[in-house]
């Protein structure tokens, strides 16, 4: 015993020391120091986190770093947590200097956030874990993330992560990235993420661009979820870039086959077409025929009589029959004529008041016949 008291005298509170687990109980940690007494290590001293089981820290035969915090007697209590904390404060301190970015592991979910071991306790506030919000943060434990420290404080015992601001950094980092690529004219895919009166917000790879109802779709478009719905994956085409206000214009329209486009295996000269009256001008009537398709009946070409404007026979918004007279794709220009349809129907009518007024002729001839012989 005083052999061994002599030994013990040698070590002293604040020291640090190297041990071997030697022997792992429920709630303590036996370790060879070199002296014929083991130290101890109590199951609170082997982490900085909550531990149930000595085993879950150490395994025997491990090698430890261990510091002195009590010496009675034959007995040596050792922490393992105190050297820990000290090797990561210094590097703590150096990374939150630096600003840099780091992964962790996540050890446990708790009320608030999430905690992981940095060789202290570090927590992640629940509004620190993503850009968005998460009701139920279960399925994180044990996941990787990047984190970078956003407070420290040593005499506290205090380290704030931020796995959010890292998101937020590589966003933009991206965003400026995919900026300076962007060119007008450029055709490329990406995700309506949200409807607004005015259009729609389209992810492009990092960047929100705005495409303007009026570039949804060649024809009149009255509210942007007619066209299109948040989720939806679409191809757009770049109009203009600001890259000082980070704002990017964009069409859908301009990625879609034009209301033109084959016109002539749809519309052809002859056809008979039920069509919206959309434009009074003093030369003619433009009628729409199919979204985004419409053609002119000139003035000449309204009525089968003489009139000296367009407003003496037809109004905007009026449902007409009209005949297409010709089709020019290229220059997408269709003529058309109500005149020659209440020509055609005048003839036609003509004929059957013809053809009716023969026949009444016939019919009363018999019957005056009829009539003269039965008089005679």
């Amino acid at each position: 015993m005083d052999e061994a008291n002599n030994e013990l005298a040698e070590v002293s509170v604040g020291s640090i020391l190297t041990g071997t687990v030697v022997k792992i109980e429920e709630k303590q940690v036996l370790v060879d120091i070199g002296y014929k007494t083991e130290g101890i290590v109590p199951i609170s001293e082997l982490s900085n986190l909550h531990v149930e089981t000595s085993s879950d820290v150490v395994q025997e035969g491990d090698q430890l770093s261990l510091k002195v915090k009590k010496v009675d007697d034959d007995e040596v209590v050792l922490s393992k947590k105190a050297v820990d904390s000290e090797k990561a404060w210094d590097k703590l301190e150096q990374t939150y200097h630096n600003n840099e970015i780091f992964e962790v592991e996540i050890k446990e979910v708790v009320k608030g956030g999430l905690v992981v071991d940095v060789g202290v306790r570090g927590f992640i506030p629940a509004s620190l874990v993503e850009t968005y919000f998460v009701e139920d943060f279960s399925d994180y434990k044990n996941r990787i993330l990047k984190v970078k420290i956003v407070d420290l404080n040593r005499d506290q015992n205090r380290v704030i992560l931020s796995h959010r601001a890292v998101t937020e950094e590589e966003a933009d980092s991206k965003k400026q990235a995919l900026l300076q690529t962007l060119e007008p004219g450029q055709i490329i895919e990406g995700t309506v993420q949200r409807l607004t009166n005015f259009g729609a917000f389209v992810d492009i790879g990092g960047i929100d661009g705005l495409v303007h109802i009026s570039e949804l779709a060649h024809e009149h478009v009255e509210k942007a979820s007619d066209v299109v719905s948040e989720g939806e994956n679409i191809k757009v085409e770049v109009l203009s870039i600001d890259r000082d206000n980070e704002r990017v214009s964009l069409s859908h329209k301009k990625t879609l086959p034009g209301p033109w486009e084959n016109i002539s295996n749809r519309i052809a000269s002859g056809d008979i077409i039920n069509g919206t009256v959309k434009r009074l001008v003093n030369f003619g009537a433009f009628v729409e025929l199919q979204p985004g398709v419409e053609g002119l009946v000139h003035i000449s070409q309204i009525a089968n009589r003489h009139i000296g404007t367009p407003q003496e026979v037809l109004e905007t918004g009026q449902q007409i029959d009209v005949k297409v007279l010709d089709v020019n794709e290229k220059e997408e220009r269709i003529s058309l004529s109500i005149k020659e349809l209440e020509q055609e129907q005048e003839a036609t009518e003509y004929k059957q008041y013809e053809k009716t007024e023969d026949q009444s002729g016939f019919q009363l001839g018999d019957f005056i016949g009829d009539k003269l012989n039965k008089y005679k």
